[in-house]
């Protein structure tokens, strides 16, 4: 008989998507709130998207104890910005800070896929998209996580980012208005959550504007 061993892993995906899409002037950050391990259901009610500034939001899928440990990390270090420029962060600074904070720890990283979207200083939307060791990119939509693969086909039909390689630049932010952006995230996750066994339950939507963040709720599948 071969000799059998338990393998234990420091990691875990406990599943769920990400969603964000800039507009002009607002900002749309989305996740659903189910977590869960292989088949099993921890909760149905979590929500994977972090405020870490008046206009700066992150969402993440991935192992969710590595996601708070990183939470805590960029809240602290915020702080620390707060009481010695009497200010808090921009959301392009915010983006430069979780991309050094996840390449510091590249030999040991954050299992953790993170979106992070806001307005910048000029009241336009912008979005971040991550991957594990901090390599991160502006872009005007994105989604990580388990349904990363069914939602990003259905946002490049719909939105069809322009080339980074054309010159001049061309803008990123997407040509939606807010109502419109909120709708298009409402039927990718209603479309994800037909095939996406983690992407159930409940989305949770967060909107920024010039007027401030608002939440939204909506009903997906709770099988």
């Amino acid at each position: 008989m071969t000799k059998q061993q338990a393998n234990w892993s420091p990691y875990d995906n406990n599943g769920g998507s990400c969603v964000a899409i800039a507009g002009a002037d607002y900002c749309v950050i989305a996740a659903d709130t189910r977590m869960s391990t292989g088949y099993n259901i921890l909760t149905r009610d979590y929500s994977k998207i972090c405020k870490l500034a008046d206009k700066c939001v992150m969402a993440s899928s991935g192992f969710q104890a590595d996601v708070r440990a990183l939470q805590k990390q960029l809240a602290a270090r915020h702080l620390i910005y707060q009481h010695q420029h009497n200010k808090q962060m921009s959301c392009p600074a915010m983006a430069q800070l979780l991309s050094n904070t996840l390449y510091y720890k590249r030999f040991f990283p954050y299992y953790s896929f993170n979106v992070l979207g806001g307005l910048d200083n000029e009241g336009k939307g912008c979005v971040f998209t991550y991957d594990a060791v901090g390599s991160y990119e502006k872009v005007g939509y994105s989604s990580q996580g388990s349904g990363s693969t069914l939602i990003m086909p259905f946002l490049d039909n719909q939105l069809k980012s322009p080339s980074p390689l054309l010159l001049p630049a061309q803008d990123a932010v997407t040509p939606l208005v807010e109502a419109e952006a909120i709708d298009l995230v409402k039927t990718v996750f209603a479309s994800a959550s037909e095939r996406d066994i983690y992407t159930v339950n409940k989305l949770e939507l967060v909107i920024i504007n010039a007027a401030g963040i608002r939440r939204e709720y909506m009903e997906l599948r709770k099988d």
